[in-house]
Parts: structure tokens; sequence; C-alpha cells
């Protein structure tokens, strides 16, 4: 299954389950490992997969004429805006829902309009493996005499919570404390191949983003 951005793991952010965005740092607790104070790791990462906006499918622009690529021809700039992830993660099966805004603005301010747009939703383990894909339709309504127009989407993702959950030992040799002097003691344990292997095959992501064609794309990277 192709996906659509430049890569997975290139993130416009990770959200820490409210609406603003903001850099992995200040995620540590959704999905994150943390450097504690002290010798040794603090995991704070939880079963619930990350939620992301892949880089250049956060933004779609809609030219009329179709072909024309002036600025003068921009007919509609629609954004994905105010994403909001809620997971319960209680049961054997992680459930991700995302509800996310779309803000739109058009070029001229006319007739009340109705645009259909499309997005999709993917669901991405260890940030390369596409586990699955759905795409969907989110309708823009712009009011008669104005140049605004907003809608409203969802996505939602599954996953097994055995697959999110690291294994014990995994677990206990992240997050064991450390004596200063000791032979391990200086040692980042994310850096040990089996150790972050593990980490990345216990990582999800759902990511949403409109379903771009390859020149609306490749328009986006150009910009």
């Amino acid at each position: 299954m192709m996906f659509t951005s430049s890569s997975p793991r290139k993130l416009i952010a990770v959200l820490c389950g409210t609406a603003a965005m903001a850099t992995a740092a200040g995620c540590a607790k959704d999905n994150d490992i943390e450097v504690s104070g002290g010798v040794g790791i603090t995991a704070t990462r939880s079963a619930c997969p990350a939620v992301a906006v892949p880089m250049h499918t956060g933004d779609i622009t809609l030219f009329d004429p179709a072909t024309s690529r002036d600025a003068s021809a921009i007919d509609v700039v629609a954004t994905v805006t105010n994403v909001k992830p809620t997971c319960n993660d209680t049961g054997e099966k992680v459930y991700q829902l995302v509800d996310f805004d779309v803000m739109a603005t058009r070029r001229d301010a006319g007739p009340a309009r109705t645009l259909t747009l499309p997005y999709f939703s993917t669901v991405v383990q260890g940030g390369t493996a596409v586990v699955a894909k759905r795409i969907g339709q989110v309708s823009v309504t712009f009011p008669e005499g104005q140049v605004r127009g907003t809608g409203h989407g969802q996505a939602s993702a599954y996953v097994d919570r055995a697959a999110a959950t690291l294994p014990a030992d995994i677990q206990e040799r992240i997050t064991r404390k450390r004596k200063a002097g000791e032979e391990d003691a200086a040692i980042d344990p994310l850096s040990i191949p089996e150790v972050r292997a593990a980490v990345q095959r216990a990582s999800f992501e759902l990511l949403v983003g409109f379903q771009l064609t390859q020149e609306q794309l490749e328009y986006n990277v150009r910009r």
C-alpha cells in the first residue's frame, strides 16, 4: 500500500491529547520514553497510538481553471486543524478516535457552496510499516457571501494492546536504575539494537491528512 506523504517519519507534530500541536519533546506522556533526571530512563509511553499530520498533507489547494498554477487562479485553500485525539485503552483492543476541523478560504464571496474533500487515515507501526489505511470525505460549507468555510471530520483506529506493549524484559532494561560507577551506567539502553527495535515495533501512529494527487503533493512540497 502506497503512503501519500513523503515519509511517515516526517511529521508536522505529534499531538499530546490536546488541540494544540506540540513538538515530540513535549509529548512525553503520550507514546514517548523520557530521560529522567537521574541515571536511567523513565518510561512514560502508553498503548495509545500517537496522532499526527504528515508533512505536506495538512493543506490542499484547488485551482480554477484546474490546469493553471497562477496565484490568481487559486480557488480554495483548505487546512486540517484542531486535531483532537481521544483514546480508550482499557481493553485488549486500543481504540484511538481523532476529531479534526477543516478551515478553508475561497477566492470569491458568492453563493453558498459545499465542497467535498478527500482525506486519509493511516495506521503506521514502527515509523515505516503501513498497517491499515482508509479514505474518507469531509464536507466544507461556505455560507452565502462569505469567503471562509468550515468542515469537520473523524478518523479512528484499533491497535492490539499486546502489540503496543513493550515486553517486560525490555521495559526493565529501559527503566532499571543504575548507580554511578556501574559498568553500564553510562550506556543509553535505547542505543542497544534489540531494545531500540522492540521500542520501534511497539510504537504506533495514526496519521491523518488530505488524500492528495501526486500533483497536489508536489505543489505543497515546492511552495
